[in-house]
């Protein structure tokens, strides 16, 4: 099946509208958390974790559930009930009066956004496997543009309060709901689905199926310790800019955006350049050296220059997600591209359990000014530096061999 343009750009719009969603918070989480729950920026932080945590763990439980019912009703049905939750979620979280209305909001936003399962599984559907590389890196390059507009909505919108930017959200995704109704096809034919079970759409069953690719579960102990690593960012950055220099909303919310222009450039743009010249594995191992030295610059950067320099050449470590997600895809079968998806979703989710909680705690206790630990936010960044390196021995160690044989 070969697809229709609004039909990509409509999957790259709803990765948009999940990572605006996910983005629009974090310029804003420090003031919003300490406003709503009446307390310091250190105990914020913690919430402001565990938030994160809530919004993972729906994630871990309906990510294969997401996965497996797209294996079975097709991609379409599962992406647009998606959407319509994203932006009855966005209006409820703006109209959220305490702390127990943030955490409802995040465990909603959590299940609604389970879509990547569906919307990755609608890509492997309608693209040959040479051509997933670049494909997903279009995908990227859609959560690099998410990246961008979510913080500079919440950093610009958020100047009018704290909930103003939940209303443009929930806008935003009930249009793009209205234009899915419209333009998206299905992409998995009938004879290509599989049986529901409910054996397998949940984490444990999805895993111990796809353990039977000797591939899969190498490259997802890789996937899980990078997404460790990377978790820092969302967790803490808005935490390490304000205790390091002392930086305003708006200000956080410009190095986000940056942050997310570099990663949609290599993505969209340097990802299909690079991946067919040195291959997938070779692209992995380079993008992960480069997140390694990434994170270890910015734990002991002290001016807000040097913060742009180094995401600038940072920026390379988005090879990751789309050579490791084509080197996946390969791996399984066309009737379980939704299964696999909706497994990836599932380590993304764990991860996002530990990673939050790793990361904030991390943060709290070398920045609460006690004398001891002595005060360093940029900790968070040196425990996200190990993990990256401990990425790269397995991918040294066991995934290359999986991918040999």
């Amino acid at each position: 099946m070969k697809p229709s343009p609004h039909a990509i750009w409509f999957i790259l719009t709803t990765i948009l509208i999940d990572t605006i969603g996910f983005g629009i918070i974090l310029p804003v989480a420090p003031d919003l958390i300490m406003e709503v729950g009446r307390v310091g920026l250190a105990e914020a932080t913690r919430i402001s974790g565990w938030l994160l945590v809530v919004y993972a763990l729906l994630q871990f439980v309906c990510g294969p559930l997401m996965g497996a019912l797209s294996d079975r009703l097709g991609r379409r049905p599962v992406l647009l009930a998606s959407l319509a939750c994203f932006a009855v979620d966005y209006l409820f979280m703006a109209l959220a009066p305490d702390l127990a209305w943030l955490f409802v909001g995040r465990a909603v936003a959590g299940m609604a956004g389970a879509v990547y399962a569906p919307a990755n599984a609608w890509i492997a559907d309608v693209t040959p496997p040479e051509d997933r590389a670049a494909k997903y890196g279009l995908v990227g390059a859609a959560f690099g543009i998410g990246f961008i507009l979510g913080p500079a909505i919440g950093g610009l919108v958020g100047e009018l309060g704290p909930r103003a930017p939940f209303y443009a959200a929930a806008a935003i995704a009930a249009l793009n709901f209205v234009y899915g109704w419209f333009v998206l096809p299905e992409s998995l034919p009938p004879e290509r689905r599989r049986k529901f079970e409910w054996s397998r759409a949940n984490p444990l069953g999805t895993l111990k199926a796809l353990g039977a690719f000797p591939t899969i579960l190498p490259m997802f102990a890789v996937l899980a310790l990078w997404d460790l690593a990377h978790h820092v960012y969302p967790t803490t950055w808005s935490f390490f800019a304000k205790a390091q220099f002392e930086w305003a909303p708006w200000q956080i919310g410009l190095s986000l955006a940056y942050a997310g222009v570099t990663m949609a450039v290599v993505q969209g743009w340097l990802t299909g350049k690079i991946v067919p010249k040195i291959g997938e594995a070779r692209a992995l191992s380079i993008g992960i050296v480069v997140g390694a030295g990434h994170f270890l610059a910015l734990a002991f950067a002290n001016q807000g220059w040097m913060i742009y320099a180094i995401m600038t050449i940072g920026a390379l470590d988005g090879l990751i997600f789309p050579a490791i997600s084509a080197l996946l895809s390969r791996a399984a079968p066309d009737d379980q591209q939704g299964e696999l998806q909706g497994g990836i979703a599932a380590i993304h989710a764990l991860t996002a359990i530990i990673g939050p909680w790793m990361m904030s705690e991390t943060f709290a206790r070398f920045t609460e000014r006690t004398g001891e630990p002595p005060f360093f936010p940029g900790a968070a960044f040196v425990l996200a530096t190990v993990l990256s390196l401990m990425a790269l021995a397995v991918l040294r160690l066991r995934a290359r061999q999986a991918l040999a044989t």
